[in-house]
């Protein structure tokens, strides 16, 4: 890579925001000016399309994004959803068989229609969601796995998030991609080939970006393919262990305004 990248791309939970889910003044502010200096910035999320706006509410304006783990390409100024690459019901079923299989007690919720709407088996544990309007539970098993979802998550109480993971990635190995972004548990299961990394090589290849021009930040496994894949890749100082290992250079923490303090420097930003 160059001394200036050709675009930015950024996880937020961990990584762009703080801990207390807020856009700094400072982190908005350096966003905004790359922006208007004509360097497009990127969103790379596990989050689906409908905890954007929480994020949107805090920047000078919406950015693109790469939402569910790559399954999801969205464009806010239209809100239109560009690409999405769900798991079909059949692979679904598929996963799910083998997972009930393999792990006792293992609950499922599923992220439909773009990640817009969520369905949830009863006993599965939410956690929290900005749009309670947007998520139910199902009403007969069948209807868990018989749409295509861009996302399916899986739960089994109180687990190792790395252990839990390997597990599930050894058991639906060839049919689809296991990742997590947490740390009680949670394993976020998408179509085989579907990553951060190449949700963000698509929505590059229209704007003619390589990899090679590409700078990203990130801090949890489900970063590590965006953070290989990249020109340069960036660890928050609190990033995982797996995303440390992988960066090119690591910043000061999310709390800390990492991704700003990085970019300010790069681009000549005070």
């Amino acid at each position: 890579m160059g001394e200036t990248p050709r675009l930015i791309a950024t996880d937020i939970d961990g990584t762009l925001i703080r801990d207390d889910h807020t856009v700094s003044p400072r982190t908005a502010d350096v966003l905004a000016r790359i922006s208007a200096r004509g360097t497009p910035v990127v969103l790379v999320t596990g989050r689906p399309v409908r905890w954007l706006k929480m994020v949107y509410e805090q920047l000078a304006e919406p950015l693109p994004a790469v939402c569910a783990n790559g399954a999801v390409v969205y464009d806010p100024v239209n809100d239109e959803v560009l690409r999405a690459d769900p798991l079909a019901p059949h692979h679904l079923a598929e996963v799910a068989r083998r997972l009930r299989a393999e792990v006792p007690g293992i609950s499922f919720a599923v992220e439909i229609l773009d990640s817009r709407e969520m369905r949830h088996e009863a006993h599965y544990p939410l956690r929290w969601d900005v749009d309670p309007a947007g998520i139910r539970p199902i009403e007969t098993p069948e209807e868990l796995l018989s749409v295509p979802a861009v996302k399916l998550l899986a739960r089994a109480g109180e687990q190792n998030p790395d252990a839990f993971v390997e597990l599930i990635a050894a058991a639906v190995m060839g049919l689809a991609e296991a990742t997590h972004s947490s740390s009680s548990g949670l394993v976020e299961i998408s179509a085989a080939g579907v990553t951060k990394a190449a949700g963000l090589d698509w929505y590059c290849d229209r704007l003619g970006v390589s990899a090679a021009d590409v700078l990203a930040f990130g801090d949890m496994p489900n970063d590590v393919p965006m953070l290989s894949w990249a020109g340069r890749g960036v660890a928050v100082a609190n990033a995982h262990p797996a995303v440390l290992a992988v960066a090119d250079e690591v910043t000061t923490t999310n709390s800390e305004d990492g991704v700003a303090a990085y970019l300010e420097k790069v681009f000549g930003v005070d």
